[in-house]
């Protein structure tokens, strides 16, 4: 293969799951901060930034938007020292053929890899660590760099242009990741969308989203690869 790519990961529900280390780290900053944890439990975090979930958290235990707004970086701030603080290696679950899939694709050098995540950076990095990956992600977006996950794809593309020199453009650009949102995404640049059935949502409402691809996992690698790679 010889045609530069650049491929975005999706991190929770997609690389690996640390899913109940995180709902007690931001419960624990909200309760700290607004005094509610608001339905933190049945809260489904998949596709979401980590600032639009407090929004959203607190928008249902009927916080004003103004008052989510002065309370927002003081939330991130306690849910980031929160879940550095309680996550342990053991917490952090690769989700099958994950790690094999990442390694294999930096192997190729016509391909980029970066992360496309709506995790604060710090606790993105702090979740790929126990697996071995961050040496593989050299750039990303994150949600510490906007609250709108729509944004992040643009940003990723352009740090890519910037450590490589290439203008990556629709088909040579694959977002991949485990949501409807994730999909939705990567349609609306029209660049490569696949999606994997390895977080919450199901096989069959992911491929309604009409994706590129769709995978149930990573555990066939050349299945994988076909289905990022086209």
């Amino acid at each position: 293969m010889s045609a530069p790519r650049l491929v975005l990961f999706d991190i929770d529900g997609t690389l690996l799951s640390a899913s109940s280390v995180f709902r007690e780290a931001i419960g624990l900053a909200l309760r700290a901060v607004f005094g509610s944890t608001g339905p933190v439990e049945s809260y489904d975090f998949s596709g979401k930034t980590d600032p639009q979930i407090v929004r959203d958290l607190m928008t249902a235990s009927g916080l004003a938007a103004a008052q989510i707004d002065r309370g927002l970086p003081g939330a991130l701030a306690a849910y980031r020292s929160e879940l550095l603080l309680r996550l342990r290696p053991e917490d952090v679950r690769p989700k099958p053929g994950a790690v094999a899939l990442v390694e294999r694709l930096a192997r190729e050098p016509a391909i980029t890899l970066g992360l496309l995540t709506g995790n604060l950076e710090s606790c993105a990095r702090a979740k790929l660590e126990p697996l071995g990956l961050n040496a593989y992600f050299g750039i990303g977006a994150f949600g510490s760099d906007h609250e709108d996950r729509s944004e992040l794809a643009a940003l990723a593309v352009a740090r890519a242009l910037a450590v490589t020199g290439h203008r990556f453009s629709r088909k040579s650009i694959v977002v991949v990741g485990d949501s409807i949102h994730d999909v939705r995404c990567g349609r609306s640049l029209d660049v490569r969308a696949v999606a994997v059935a390895t977080g919450r949502t199901s096989l069959a409402t992911l491929a309604a989203e009409a994706p590129d691809a769709v995978l149930d996992d990573f555990a066939d690698l050349d299945a994988a690869l076909a289905a990022l790679l086209g």
